[in-house]
């Protein structure tokens, strides 16, 4: 009785929380797809923001991937002072306003921010550019590699690796062969996380860039300009694409990462 009561709801929870906007969201944009669904989905602004939101959520990706492992490894194999704030810390993006981050980031990147000021006069500008596009991505999405590999590092049994050194392994020789297969899938599924939080971040986003088509404008930004001017149809279209690449793209890393294993 207990079983049925719990698969009914499951089912109910990913039926209306989940299935259910996407099938609408999906139906809507189809229903337009003799009309309009074309021309919009691939005009040159829509194709300038999937290019521009896509080619910076892989940087900040890659770079909180690289960065997020060696935060990590440090908090897991190392102890030093203020350890324990600074692992507090890291989870800050996920409950501060992504407004709230889009203000501080102006106010230290901007051109009368002491750090911005300075960036400007060596011909460095931060606000209203892609780099600020990106530095926004990388707050954003900052916590999900570390927090996806730090519990991995902290179950591995050191033991193996002080055999593997008594065998006379080197460090790098048993980094690839005995940590590396162990951390690679969580390290991809905090990757997958990075770069899905970097595509949908919108708040930080729309403080520090211009918004100018087909300069620094990525597809969140243009969906909610559309739905400013009343273009419910234009909203839905672009993010329903967004919605189907970024599904078949986390669709193939499942497979990958389930043939890994």
């Amino acid at each position: 009785m207990f079983n049925n009561i719990k698969q009914v709801f499951l089912s109910s929870y990913f039926l209306l929380f989940l299935l259910l906007p996407i099938c609408l969201l999906f139906s809507t944009s189809l229903g337009t797809f003799s009309e309009s669904f074309w021309s919009k989905a691939t005009a040159p602004v829509a194709l300038c923001t999937y290019q521009l939101s896509f080619s910076l959520s892989l940087i900040a990706c890659f770079i909180n991937t690289f960065l997020g492992f060696l935060v990590a490894w440090v908090l897991v194999r190392y102890n030093f002072p203020g350890q324990k704030i600074l692992d507090a810390m890291i989870d800050l993006p996920f409950s501060l306003p992504t407004a709230v981050a889009g203000l501080s980031f102006s106010a230290i990147y901007g051109s009368k921010g002491w750090l911005g000021h300075f960036l400007v006069q060596n011909g460095i500008q931060v606000v209203f550019t892609k780099l600020g596009v990106l530095l926004a991505m990388i707050f954003v999405s900052f916590p999900f590699v570390i927090r996806s590999v730090q519990p991995v590092l902290m179950e591995i049994d050191q033991q193996l690796e002080e055999a593997a050194w008594g065998l006379g392994a080197t460090s790098w020789q048993t980094f690839l062969q005995i940590l590396w297969p162990t951390v690679f899938p969580a390290l991809l599924t905090g990757m997958v996380l990075s770069f899905s939080r970097c595509i949908g971040e919108y708040g930080a986003i729309v403080l520090l860039s211009s918004n100018f088509p087909f300069k620094d404008l990525i597809t969140p930004v243009l969906i909610f300009q559309c739905l400013e001017q009343y273009d419910y149809t234009g909203a839905t279209i672009l993010g329903s694409v967004l919605l189907f690449f970024c599904f078949f793209l986390f669709f193939f890393i499942n497979i990958f990462q389930t043939s890994f294993k």
